[in-house]
Formats: structure tokens, C-alpha cells, sequence
């Protein structure tokens, strides 16, 4: 897909998760690689109301090159893309049950949903670790970022919400929608003994569709 189609599909994709309430007002950012950079939504932007041609462009060391001015959260980012080379793109949501989770100080931080349905493990994975809590846009977050990011492809950021990636912009997007669903069913669940897919099962879909 070439840069224009791009920067498209990240503003109808914007606009959609926009308009199902998984953003409000300016909260969020999204990005995705390049062969030359990264695209990302402007600083202070709606999801809602993206124009593709405004959106940022950063080059391969994350300098602003054109568009608009990127989010205060490029760290974010880049702590994604350091740790993951398979990351072809990254979504931070503010979504509501996820949020829920990652303010939660009973869960366990290294893996605070557990396995309860196939596709939050085909599109989230094994593990989605909770980053302890940073002033939204403080770049001490990168490092705790980069860490958590080496060994999972999503996290939750304790009292601020979720930071997904994925192979594809479609792949990001489809999974941290994915991560609100599994967030709702697991606040749904709580004081229940629901029942999980076993280790071996959680193997299974790893090895079949990737992990």
C-alpha cells in the first residue's frame, strides 16, 4: 500500500473507531510504518475528524517532516517499534472497559485479562503486561514501554489505557478492538469462576495463527 492510500485508510479507520465511541475528543493516536518513516495523527486531533493530508510524517529517526505536528506520545511509539521489527503499526485507545482494567489494583500486572476467548489470544496474544503509571506524555514511559513491549505486542498503561501493535495498520486496529471486547467480558466476569482456555489451547491457536 502505497503512502497516500495510507494515510486513507488510517483516517477511515480513525473515523470509525471514532464514531463507536473507542475515542473521545482528542484522546488516542495512531501510526504506521513506512519504508521511508512513519505517518501519525496530529497532536490535539479527533479520530473523527482526521484529514489525510494533515496527518504527521516523521522520517526513520522519528524526526517531523511534514503534516501536522505529531502527538506528544512519539515515544510511545518508537518504544513499540524498537522492540517489535514485526510492528508495521501501533494504536493507543483510551477505550472505556479497557481503561477500566488497566486502573484495576487487584489484577495481575503481568497479564491482567487471562485467556477467556480464541481471537484476544490470535490477535492479542499470550501475555498484555500493565506499564505502572507516568504523566501521560513523560518520556521516562519509553523505557518501561520498550521493555514490556519486547515480550508482548500489546500493553496497558495503569490508569491511562491500552497500546496495541500489530503486522499491519488493519491487523493494530482489529486487535485492540479485539482488547476492548475481551476487557468487557473479563469486567463482566469478575467474582465469577469463568472457565479459560488451558495453556495447551492457548499453544494451539499461537502456533496455528501466529504468535
Amino acid at each position: 500500500m502505497n503512502e497516500q492510500d495510507t494515510r486513507a485508510l488510517l483516517a477511515e479507520f480513525g473515523a470509525s473507531l471514532f464514531a463507536r465511541g473507542f475515542s473521545v475528543g482528542s484522546a488516542g493516536n495512531i501510526s504506521v510504518r513506512l519504508d521511508d518513516g512513519y505517518l501519525m495523527t496530529p497532536t490535539n486531533s479527533s479520530f473523527g475528524r482526521l484529514d489525510p493530508a494533515r496527518i504527521s510524517k516523521l522520517d526513520m529517526a522519528f524526526r517531523h517532516v511534514g503534516g501536522d505536528r505529531p502527538s506528544k506520545e512519539v515515544f510511545m511509539h518508537r518504544a513499540f517499534y524498537e522492540a517489535r521489527p514485526d510492528a508495521g503499526a501501533v494504536v493507543h485507545l483510551h477505550s472505556t472497559q479497557a481503561t477500566a482494567v488497566s486502573c484495576l489494583p487487584d489484577v495481575d500486572p503481568a497479564n491482567p485479562i487471562p485467556p477467556l476467548t480464541p481471537y484476544f489470544v490470535m490477535r492479542v496474544g499470550r501475555t498484555m503486561p500493565v506499564v505502572p503509571y507516568y504523566r501521560p506524555g513523560d518520556p521516562e514511559m519509553e523505557p518501561a514501554i520498550r521493555a514490556a513491549a519486547e515480550g508482548a505486542r500489546a500493553v496497558l498503561l495503569a490508569n491511562h489505557g491500552p497500546v496495541v501493535s500489530g503486522r499491519t495498520l488493519t491487523d493494530a486496529v482489529y486487535a485492540a478492538e479485539e482488547l476492548e471486547e475481551a476487557a468487557k467480558l473479563f469486567l463482566m466476569l469478575r467474582g465469577t469462576s469463568p472457565r479459560l482456555l488451558t495453556p495447551a489451547q492457548v499453544d494451539d491457536l499461537l502456533a496455528t495463527f501466529g504468535g
